[in-house]
């Protein structure tokens, strides 16, 4: 009998040493059984798959290599050999002899079967058909794979550009987990701790105040800071920071100092932005603002590299993801997916170039963490697929697991109760730089989603997110302002989980 698929005798997989864990090899799923040790002392573990079932196989049912009479049922057995690091590399080919074992559990279940991928077509189309939008594309990547592809629609309306793979779209707030993923670099290499103050690494945070109200006169009131503004509270949303010029206190203040101005550069955004007073204590509520603009500034102080040179060095590029940047070269322009907004009314009006594209035409000096980046859909799924992967895609790893796992935990105190519009994405939390689902939804009402799932999108209606229970990827890809107002998001998930509507 002939094993149901074929392994490369240096294929590298990844040991799970505590209990046994999914792992998957050349594409297919099995379970990790622990690790044994040979004569020599050298550590191996047991990947264990069968089609139909995982199956529980004591290391006494192991058959030494060679020719067997294999009695159903059978499963195929890898032997691996593993590093300190919990890196495998594959010696053997075993088959097991079973009969009368017990079948443990199953391999989750796809997520995307072929109706699954009809539906979804079928959402997307009527997102177009509706004239919710003028063009959409998704993908979905599960189990090692890509499950699900398409585009409808126009990326550019007007021009009669069709949607497509390789359409440039502004991720907006999609710029952020990047950001994230390129500041966790520098926190893995030990260059900084998350209850770091901010003004370890620049004075001008030290002395912040907090805006406290007015007094009887309508003058605002100040007090100093309770404790540091830390790290943490950046990556959060914790911090006290806005970019909302029409704030209470505070407003006028940030006006004036202008520190999300193109012109300025990172240090000097970070120099105007300590100058104007928090909106509130740190820690104290969810408040979402330029904290990752002031990450990007870190990120360029503490490594000494300027922000964009470092995240196309430790993380798009060893991604392959060659065409995710800042500024659009002009011979590439004609990819770029227009903007359409549906604030003046049930029409698509197009946003007129010279503003939706300004950022992405011309070098500034300010490099956005929070914003700014534009990419194709397949690029941002090579960065989600990365994530999926606990840090790693195609054996390059940008992040170790457990920095990945801390990212997508809840960060987010159940006292913190003031979450401005947090909520309205569901049942979440909030970990370093992503929305993390903590409970199930509570009603039809909300978008599907699976615990443990982290994600974020951006204003102009994109959406990410990464499900590692079933081990699946999805990117959306839209250009919409205002932020998905017309069920796109909702639309697109109960398409992926199949949630009645």
């Amino acid at each position: 009998m002939k094993p149901p698929f074929r392994f490369d005798f240096d294929e590298i997989v990844t040991i799970v040493t505590d209990d046994p864990e999914y792992a998957e090899v050349n594409g297919e799923r099995g379970v990790i059984l622990g690790r044994t040790e040979d004569p020599d002392d050298a550590e191996y573990g047991v990947f264990v798959y069968r089609e139909e079932c995982v199956w529980q196989v004591p290391e006494a049912h192991l058959v030494a290599t060679g020719e067997h009479e294999i009695r159903e049922p059978a499963t195929t057995i890898l032997k691996v050999r593993v590093d300190a690091q919990g890196r495998g590399t594959l010696l053997a080919l075993f088959f097991a002899l079973l009969a009368g074992l017990g079948c443990g559990p199953k391999p989750p279940a796809r997520v995307v079967t072929p109706e699954v991928a009809t539906r979804i077509d079928s959402t997307l189309a009527r997102f177009v058909a509706d004239g919710r939008v003028a063009g959409v594309s998704a993908v979905v990547w599960e189990k090692g794979a890509e499950a699900y592809f398409g585009a409808y629609g126009y990326a550019d309306r007007e021009m009669g550009a069709l949607m497509a793979r390789n359409t440039l779209v502004q991720i907006r707030s999609m710029t952020k987990p990047i950001t994230g993923v390129a500041l966790m670099t520098l926190y893995e290499q030990g260059a900084f701790d998350l209850d770091d103050p901010v003004s370890k690494y620049a004075p001008e945070w030290a002395d912040l105040t907090v805006y406290a109200g007015d007094d009887s006169t309508g003058a605002p009131i100040f007090e100093p800071l309770e404790r540091p503004l830390t790290i943490r509270d950046l990556t959060r949303h914790t911090a006290g920071l806005t970019n909302d010029q029409n704030a209470p206190g505070i407003g006028p203040l940030l006006r004036a100092a202008d520190p999300m101005n193109p012109s300025n550069t990172l240090e000097e955004m970070s120099r105007r932005l300590a100058s104007v007073p928090l909106l509130h204590q740190p820690g104290a509520r969810w408040n979402y603002g330029p904290a990752v603009d002031v990450q990007a500034w870190l990120v360029e102080k503490i490594s000494g590299v300027p922000f964009e040179r470092y995240v196309r060095e430790h993380v798009l590029d060893p991604l392959g993801m060659e065409h995710t940047r800042y500024l659009v070269p002009e011979g590439e322009r004609h990819r770029l997916a227009a903007t359409y907004l549906r604030d003046q009314g049930p029409e698509l009006v197009r946003q007129p170039d010279s503003i939706a594209f300004a950022i992405n035409t011309r070098e500034w000096p300010l490099r956005s963490g929070g914003s700014g980046l534009t990419s194709t859909i397949d690029d941002y799924l090579r960065f989600a697929r990365m994530l999926l992967g606990r840090g790693e895609l195609d054996r390059v790893r940008i992040l170790k697991p457990g920095t990945v796992d801390l990212m997508a935990t809840n960060q987010l105190d159940d006292a913190v109760t003031d979450r401005m519009w947090l909520p309205s994405k569901g049942q979440v939390g909030f970990g370093i730089d992503f929305a993390v689902r903590v409970r199930p939804p509570a009603s039809p009402e909300e978008a599907a989603g699976v615990v443990g799932e982290f994600f974020w999108d951006g204003a102009a209606s994109t959406l990410f997110w990464v499900d590692p229970a079933n081990d699946l990827a999805a990117v959306f890809f839209v250009q919409l302002l205002p932020f998905d107002g017309v069920g796109l998001h909702k639309g697109f998930r109960d398409a992926v989980y199949g949630v009645a509507r």
